[in-house]
């Protein structure tokens, strides 16, 4: 793991091999935001070998894996203390295309529109412009962490037919992660809307969803296709909410075909 301190803090992330000398006009340098709860392993498939790109580096936000906490307000101070994270961490790294998962997303749209960072492009997994979260789950994270984590990992939420070691990496990552972190990812998913702002984005886009996510599902891929200026969509077969972990190979097709049609020249 290495680290870049910002803001008087540190954040972790994990670099490919060969990444990120090996950066070329024609081969971007890929940043993988996790989702809530999660750590940069949920993208071991696509930064470790066989992914899509051999330059890659995957972030631990701020109180998540190895990296300093903040104390903020769940909301629009988390997501820009989460957006400081990913722009320290991709202008660090060389990093021109960010990719997000979920609340990782959401932080991945939030850099394009809050912040002088201009990517060349976005990938938007199992995510979307609004992102609410049930009452029953808001109120189990707050009081019954164990409960929340196995409503997460039930059929088709997180994962629709994983292997059943990457089902408990997942809940070893989150349970580690803890309770008050868990809960502000979560919260501030449920109140991040930028539907109204969607135009603002005119970077390349790719909303790409596992078929059975029903977290985060198609219809929310869709509508970022629809409305995102431009925005490619793409649907996982034999997937839910975290496709990059249970179809990594499936997952990095898409991704690559997304990545090949990108102009980096200027990254």
């Amino acid at each position: 793991m290495e680290s870049v301190r910002h803001h008087g803090r540190a954040t972790a992330y994990r670099e490919a091999a060969g990444s990120p000398a090996d950066v070329t006009d024609t081969e971007p340098t890929v940043c993988y935001v996790h989702g809530s709860g999660g750590t940069h392993r949920v993208w071991a498939g696509q930064y470790g070998a066989g992914g899509p790109t051999g330059s890659a580096v995957a972030v631990d936000l701020s109180g998540h894996g190895e990296s300093d906490d903040v104390d903020t307000d769940p909301g629009a101070e988390t997501l820009d203390a989460y957006a400081r994270d990913v722009v320290a961490v991709a202008r660090e790294a060389g990093a021109t295309v960010l990719a997000g998962n979920s609340l990782g997303g959401a932080v991945a749209l939030w850099v394009a529109l809050e912040t002088e960072f201009d990517p060349d492009g976005l990938v938007l997994a199992g995510t979307g412009a609004k992102l609410p979260v049930t009452t029953d789950l808001r109120e189990w994270l707050g009081d019954d962490f164990e409960r929340a984590v196995a409503f997460l990992h039930g059929p088709d939420r997180l994962f629709h037919d994983a292997d059943e070691r990457v089902v408990e990496r997942s809940t070893a990552q989150m349970r580690a992660t803890g309770r008050a972190v868990t809960e502000r990812d979560f919260l501030t998913c449920h109140r991040f809307d930028v539907r109204e702002r969607l135009g603002e984005v005119e970077t390349p886009a790719l909303a790409v969803v596992g078929k059975y996510d029903g977290l985060t599902p198609p219809a929310y891929h869709e509508y970022l296709a629809t409305e995102l200026p431009d925005c490619e969509y793409a649907e996982v077969a034999d997937a839910a909410h975290l496709a990059m972990a249970e179809r990594p190979r499936a997952f990095g097709e898409a991704v690559s075909a997304f990545l090949d049609g990108l102009d980096c020249s200027d990254g």
